[in-house]
């Protein structure tokens, strides 16, 4: 009995002691949230991307031109997952794809090998200053652009663009 008495008191004992350490431990996540929230403006909530917004925002004149054009990035995992649903659309645009890959060069090489025979690719710098000028912040995104490089339609999965293709061809 004075064992069962010793482990139910151990126990308590224990759980007292969580509790303490949990209560310092949320203290601090608070204390470093509400800095984190004072350093950053406030401007703490994650933004949902909206790639719509891009619509009518014209490409740099490099990229200009009716085509399909696609932003990836080497650090990104869906980027080269979607690599080839791009290849596939870009193959049905005859030339007219334009593929913009940022981040390290050296590790860019797989997705350049990929799209380099069905659409004209931009690495390094090119591809960082044009993804800027278009106001990308999510990767991948996909275009489609009209004439004078308006873009008419914007989607982060290409078959939303699908139908956009068909409009803007007809």
């Amino acid at each position: 009995m004075a064992f069962l008495i010793a482990a139910v008191v151990l126990v308590g004992l224990l759980c007292l002691l969580n509790l303490v350490l949990m209560t310092g431990v949320l203290r601090r996540l608070r204390e470093h949230t509400a800095e984190l929230q004072r350093l950053s403006g406030g401007a703490m909530a994650p933004m949902a991307y909206d790639p719509r917004v891009l619509v009518g925002r014209r490409l740099p004149e490099e990229a200009a031109g009716p085509r399909l054009v696609g932003f990836f990035d080497v650090e990104c995992d869906t980027c080269h997952e979607r690599a080839p649903e791009f290849v596939a659309a870009a193959r049905a645009e005859d030339g007219a794809a334009l593929a913009v890959v940022s981040g390290d060069p050296g590790r860019a090489d797989d997705l350049v090998e990929l799209m380099s025979g069905v659409a004209k690719v931009v690495t390094g710098d090119d591809a960082l200053r044009i993804a800027e000028a278009v106001g990308i912040s999510a990767f991948p995104t996909f275009l489609r652009t009209g004439a004078e490089g308006v873009i008419v339609a914007a989607d982060t999965e290409l078959t939303g663009l699908a139908a956009r293709r068909a409009q803007h061809h007809a």
